[in-house]
């Protein structure tokens, strides 16, 4: 049920001038702070409150699958939404004092993981896509050779700036003072182009192929409730390759939602919900050429052009013998498995035994 990205995290790096290095964070870069906990932990109680029908009070491993990137923060933010989630009641409580029971995270090493990592690094053509796409596009060239200058990094592109975006906007966020030439006005200009570089990398140019050489989407229908803990390029792979991303970095702890519902007649369809704000209710997510509550036959039809039959083909990449082979059936194993994303996907099957959960 939920495709999520981590809470509130320490910056991945500082640039060189910057006064705050790692040592400002009590645990170093890349990892979850107590508010990014704090912000799972409220995320878990949501679902819980969403989806009270249809999950059951009580733990049970039948009902849930949970996943994550083998990344500190993925795997800490998985943790704390499942407390939420899954308060111990009765006999599930092991210890009277402790409103807590643990609950399985499944994950796989960083350098096997095909799952939740994005973008993907083994498709030379996806390369040659953002090659021409960064070539092509108008960057604002002085300001980003003002930030190298001030910043004192070697090298200057959207990606970097990006990452100098993120390490002030982290700071700002712990109430850390910020350099004299980190003004709104950068700031904001630093914003744009990082918003600007995730839609290089699923968009702007030649989105379809871009979409369908990271892998596509697929419904799959389970009978359990499924949750991944993953990164904001994740979130954003899924809303790419379903047309229905706005153009801005998926926020901490935003939650994508996606709900098949079996109907009366025995049909099934889909709803998508994006939760991005806690003050309000997620809102719909409505797939281009279709109503909200899609048919899952029209879900499946429009998706289509994002999956891709043969990646390897289409990705250019040399043939290895039964290596390939063994890559492609793997390939095929996981994207049946949940999805290519792993977009949290919900088989309600709650609704044998009511319309809807509304």
């Amino acid at each position: 049920m939920g495709l999520f990205r981590h809470g509130d995290r320490s910056p991945v790096t500082a640039f060189p001038t910057d006064p705050h290095q790692e040592s400002a964070w009590p645990q170093g870069f890349g990892q979850l702070t107590q508010v990014g906990m704090r912000q799972q932990y409220e995320l878990g109680q949501y679902l819980r409150t969403r989806y009270k029908d249809f999950l059951n009070e009580s733990y049970i491993r039948h009902e849930i699958l949970v996943r994550s990137t083998d990344v500190d923060r993925t795997l800490m933010s998985a943790e704390a939404n499942l407390a939420g989630l899954y308060p111990p009641e009765g006999q599930q409580i092991f210890q009277p004092s402790l409103k807590w029971q643990p609950i399985p995270v499944h994950t796989v090493p960083q350098n096997e993981e095909k799952l939740l990592s994005f973008p993907l690094n083994d498709c030379p053509r996806y390369e040659q896509l953002m090659n021409e796409t960064e070539n092509t596009a108008e960057f604002i060239n002085d300001f980003i050779e003002m930030v190298k200058n001030k910043t004192g990094l070697k090298a200057a592109n959207v990606e970097s700036v990006w990452s100098v975006y993120d390490t002030l906007f982290c700071e700002s966020r712990h109430n850390m003072s910020a350099p004299d030439w980190v003004t709104p006005d950068v700031m904001e200009k630093l914003r744009f182009l990082k918003d600007f570089g995730f839609q290089l990398l699923f968009g702007v140019y030649k989105q379809q192929e871009k979409s369908r050489l990271q892998g596509g989407t697929d419904v799959f229908r389970s009978l359990f409730f499924l949750v991944a803990s993953q990164h904001d390029t994740t979130v954003v792979a899924l809303q790419a390759s379903l047309n229905v991303f706005n153009g801005k970095q998926a926020p901490y702890a935003s939650c994508h939602i996606i709900e098949l519902y079996r109907e009366n007649n025995g049909s099934a369809s889909v709803s998508m919900f994006y939760r991005n704000d806690t003050s309000v209710e997620p809102y719909p997510v409505q797939l281009p050429d279709c109503a909200h509550v899609c048919p899952l036959e029209d879900f499946v039809r429009i998706t289509k052009p994002f999956i891709s039959d043969d990646r390897d083909k289409e990705c250019q990449v040399p043939s290895k013998g039964k290596d390939r082979h063994c890559d492609k059936l793997c390939f095929y194993f996981f994207e049946m498995f949940i999805t290519r994303f792993l977009f949290l996907i919900i088989t309600v099957m709650y609704l044998l035994k009511a319309q809807s959960f509304y």
